[in-house]
């Protein structure tokens, strides 16, 4: 028994270790998304939407490598850097600190209560998923009919309780599930999405807030 909560926490670790390093591949990304031509962030995310799709699918396999996520970071993370920029040309790169660092603690705290907690809170997955669905199908339909302000503030406030209730959720998760050593990248995926998605509502509600 001794040995199983010890395996448990030292593949947990692993999960932390490689989602942190996911989170600094993605930072690189930002970085090289300086560089990249506008005219290929949108090839860039078509790739990354299918990168996505794909893990969903390899997840039932359990198949989803090191290398795939990795890969996934960097053009995540070049990505985003178009509108890391633009929140910075508005409120200054004051802001997106401030972003990341609020995002940070959240995460930090979520991940501490899903963890320690002793209430299972597996209910909240059909929720979330629906809140999630929800949230990409509003996003979409932005594309085409610009939303105002007001709109967009209550969509990112909207979008940051549903990502930090995923924070919970997946680390709760974890902590009650048997994780194994091939789930270790798919498990740093899940967190990966979690806070890059809860930092990017935070930078669009404090860059709608900074116009003001």
């Amino acid at each position: 028994m001794e040995y199983a909560i010890s395996n448990q926490k030292t593949i947990m670790q692993k999960v932390l270790q490689t989602f942190l390093m996911t989170l600094l591949l993605a930072t690189i990304g930002i970085y090289v998304g300086h560089f990249v031509p506008p005219v290929l962030i949108l090839p860039l995310i078509v790739v990354e939407l299918g990168m996505l799709i794909a893990a969903f699918w390899l997840r039932r396999k359990k198949a989803v490598s090191y290398t795939f996520i990795y890969i996934f970071a960097i053009i995540s993370g070049i990505t985003t850097y178009p509108a890391v920029a633009y929140y910075a040309s508005i409120g200054g790169a004051n802001i997106v600190l401030y972003a990341f660092t609020t995002t940070f603690v959240i995460f930090g705290a979520m991940a501490l209560v899903g963890v320690k907690s002793k209430r299972d809170f597996s209910f909240l997955g059909g929720f979330l998923f629906v809140a999630l669905i929800a949230l990409i199908v509003t996003g979409l339909i932005g594309i085409f009919v610009p939303y105002s302000d007001a709109t967009m503030l209550a969509f990112s406030g909207i979008g940051s309780v549903v990502f930090s209730l995923y924070i919970l959720y997946d680390f709760n998760q974890m902590a009650r599930e048997q994780i194994t050593e091939e789930m270790i990248p798919l498990m740093a995926l899940n967190l990966y999405l979690d806070f890059i998605n809860l930092f990017m509502n935070i930078l669009r509600f404090l860059g709608i807030m900074s116009k003001d």
